[in-house]
C-alpha cells in the first residue's frame, strides 16, 4: 500500500473499528454474546456500521481478552470488567507519570547545564 492510501492508515490505526462481531468473537476464541454482555458493562463500546452491525478496533478487541481471561479463571463478568478497567486507567496514570519524570530531568538537566556555563 502506498503512503497516500487512506486505507492503509486506517489498518495500522489501533483504535480503527474493523473487526466485525462474528470476526471478534472467532478471534477471541469466544462467542458475540460475551461481547455483547462486556459492552452491556460498558467495557468497551463497539462502533456501529452504516447497517446498525458491531464493529471493534484491535484495541478494544486487547481489552476484551484481558476480560475473557479474567472470566475463564472464574471472575464474575462485572467484577472483570471493573478489573479491567481500572488496569487501564492504572497503566495510562502510569505513562503519563513517566512523561511527567522524563520532562522534569530534562528540564533539571537543562538548568544545571544553565548555570554552569552562566558562572565564571
Amino acid at each position: 500500500m502506498t503512503a497516500d492510501n487512506p486505507l492503509g492508515d486506517r489498518l495500522e490505526d489501533d483504535d480503527y473499528p474493523a473487526y466485525t462481531m462474528g470476526r471478534a468473537a472467532e478471534m477471541l476464541r469466544t462467542t458475540p454474546g460475551f461481547l455483547r454482555a462486556i459492552g452491556e458493562a460498558r467495557l468497551i463500546t463497539p462502533l456501529r456500521s452504516e447497517g446498525g452491525h458491531r464493529r471493534y478496533s484491535r484495541y478494544q478487541l486487547r481489552i476484551a481478552a484481558r476480560a475473557r481471561e479474567l472470566v475463564d479463571k472464574g471472575t464474575p463478568i462485572e467484577a472483570a470488567c471493573r478489573i479491567v478497567i481500572l488496569e487501564d486507567q492504572l497503566e495510562e496514570a502510569q505513562r503519563i507519570n513517566a512523561e511527567y519524570r522524563r520532562a522534569a530531568n530534562a528540564a533539571a538537566d537543562g538548568s544545571v547545564s544553565g548555570s554552569d556555563s552562566g558562572s565564571g
